[in-house]
C-alpha cells in the first residue's frame, strides 16, 4: 500500500496540512476522464483512456489500480468512482506549487505570470471580481 503523505504549508499565519497525495502527470490526466465520467464502468474507462490518452488496456488498469492504492478513487464491483474530488486535488497541487516556488505570495506569482501573458479584459474583470470577494472574507 502507498502510504499518503503529509504536507504542511504556512498560509499567512495560519497552517494547512492536507493529506492528499501528489499525482504524475499521466496520473492526473487518467483522473480527469474518471472525474467528468464518474460512476463509470472499468471497461468503458479502459475505452476511454485508449481514445483520450492512447493507452492499452494493462496501463489503464495499471494507473488505476494505483489511483485505488492512494485512496483517490475506488473500484468496486468494476464501477470506478472517485474518493477525493478534483477540487481537493487541485486545492493541494496549488498550495504546495505556491509554497514551493512564490512562498505562498500571490503578487510573486502574478508578477512572473505576467512577464509572459496578457490578460484579456474579461480575465481581468474576472480576477477583479474574485479580489473583491476576498477582501469581503478578510473584514
Amino acid at each position: 500500500m502507498i502510504h499518503k503523505e503529509k504536507k504542511t504549508y504556512l498560509k499567512d499565519t495560519e497552517t494547512v496540512e492536507l493529506n492528499i497525495p501528489n499525482l504524475a502527470d499521466g496520473e492526473y490526466h487518467f483522473a480527469e476522464i474518471i472525474w467528468e465520467n464518474e460512476p463509470i464502468n472499468s471497461t468503458a474507462l479502459v475505452k476511454l483512456a485508449n481514445e483520450k490518452l492512447g493507452w492499452k488496456k494493462p496501463t489503464a488498469y495499471t494507473v488505476l489500480r494505483k489511483l485505488c492504492e492512494k485512496g483517490i478513487m475506488k473500484n468496486e464491483n468494476a464501477i470506478v468512482t472517485s474518493v477525493i474530488p478534483r477540487e481537493k486535488i487541485q486545492q493541494s497541487a496549488t498550495i504546495e506549487f505556491m509554497s514551493r516556488n512564490f512562498h505562498n505570495s500571490v503578487p510573486a506569482f502574478l508578477a512572473a505570470f505576467l512577464k509572459h501573458k496578457s490578460l484579456k479584459q474579461e480575465e481581468i474583470k474576472e480576477i477583479q471580481q474574485m479580489l473583491m470577494e476576498a477582501e469581503r472574507e478578510d473584514d
